[in-house]
């Protein structure tokens, strides 16, 4: 934790002030404040203070930035997707370590203070996977938080095996479930979700499942999703990613699902996939569905897209979900930050006295110019301490 004053800056696009930081926590917000002694003092330039980005889904151990390119030659089919990239990722090179580490520094330069990261477990790679981002949690602590989600990628009933390495993964750091498409991936909706909640029931742990499965297939998972979290009491400890059944076109069907996600207090997390049905984030925020965003993956085995910047995420969400007002996309930027926040139920997070001194300074005239400005940010600070500078972190990745 470090002690900071920085001048002239405007807390969510406000009129300019100064905001004092002690022990990495904001201890004071107004006009010409001086610097105790000893204090380091930065100039925020009339930038615009924004609390950390949020990236609360995405796969760290997946990416090939910085590698030499992947070519991908294979056609878009989910599960053939999921086979290549776990018989082939090691053979490719794709060190979870160093390339989650590079993934990582990106968000963090990006302006990003937090991170909720599934790393896939199967019988195959059992937990090394899980080790090789956890050793990056380690070497980032200070520069940028890393929650991770213990992700069976290849499907849980298909591959035995994987609810015991779910089990000890849980055990030994990992704070979120994960899953997938109980229909789609397992055809044995039951038998997943059954064993989930019951590996959740043991844990104490929230889940976060991906559930890419559309239409009325979706909405039928949804629904046994609903009736486990009744039964398990399990209200607010659950988020369905993608969620793309929400995007169809039956408006009196999504609105009874999102009745019943806003009664249970499950949570949403987008990606704003362009090449999917995906929810109105407006229909969710409206209803009081606590509404997170992810980059997902990025330039990956499965697709040449992303990066790792949250406000080019706003921006794909925005584009997705036809955002063309400032209040539209002042919204997207408060999914891509306060929305992650909620999701993660992060404690202390914001740009007000008492918060947690996490933030980021955006460029722009106002708070909708800074999303589709997307210029480098002009300064991240993390508990206090500076940690990137005009798109540079302080850690330079491997």
């Amino acid at each position: 934790m470090s002690d900071l004053l920085l001048k002239n800056v405007r807390p969510f696009g406000e009129a300019p002030t100064d905001v004092l930081v002690r022990d990495g926590v904001i201890a004071e917000i107004g006009q010409n404040l001086s610097a105790p002694m000893n204090i380091t003092t930065e100039d925020g330039g009339n930038a615009i203070l924004w609390p950390g980005l949020i990236d609360s889904h995405t796969h760290l151990d997946k990416t090939t930035w910085g590698m030499d390119w992947h070519e991908n030659n294979r056609d878009a089919v989910l599960r053939s997707r999921i086979d290549f990239e776990r018989d082939n990722r090691l053979a490719i090179g794709i060190d979870p370590h160093r390339q989650s580490m590079r993934h990582a520094i990106g968000l963090a330069a990006h302006g990003a203070s937090h991170i909720r990261s599934h790393v896939d477990i199967d019988p195959v790679h059992e937990l090394r996977l899980v080790e090789g981002v956890q050793e990056t949690r380690q070497k980032l602590r200070g520069i940028i938080d890393i929650q991770l989600v213990a992700f069976p990628q290849s499907g849980v009933m298909v591959m035995p095996g994987t609810i015991e390495l779910l089990d000890e993964a849980l055990s030994n750091g990992c704070e979120v479930l994960g899953g997938i498409d109980p229909c789609g991936i397992d055809r044995d909706p039951k038998g997943q979700l059954d064993a989930l909640f019951a590996l959740a029931d043991r844990h104490g742990c929230d889940v976060d499942i991906h559930l890419h499965e559309p239409g009325d297939l979706g909405a039928f998972t949804m629904e046994l999703i609903f009736e486990r979290v009744r039964a398990h009491g399990m209200n607010g400890k659950f988020a369905i990613s993608h969620a793309f059944a929400l995007g169809i076109n039956d408006h009196l069907r999504v609105g009874s699902l999102i009745d019943q996600i806003a009664e249970l207090d499950i949570a949403i997390l987008t990606t704003g996939a362009p090449s999917a049905t995906v929810p109105s984030v407006k229909r969710l925020v409206a209803a009081g569905v606590r509404v997170g965003a992810g980059c997902d993956g990025i330039r990956d085995t499965w697709g040449p897209w992303g990066q790792p910047d949250m406000i080019h995420r706003a921006t794909v969400i925005g584009m997705k979900n036809g955002f063309r007002s400032d209040d539209d996309l002042r919204l997207a930027l408060e999914i891509v930050s306060q929305g992650g926040a909620d999701v993660m139920r992060l404690e202390g997070y914001g740009a007000a006295i008492g918060c947690k001194a996490d933030f980021t300074l955006l460029d722009g005239q106002t708070v909708a110019h800074s999303v589709v400005n997307r210029a480098a940010r002009p300064l991240v600070v993390k508990g206090g301490k500076v940690v990137a500078r005009h798109g540079t972190c302080i850690v330079e990745a491997p």
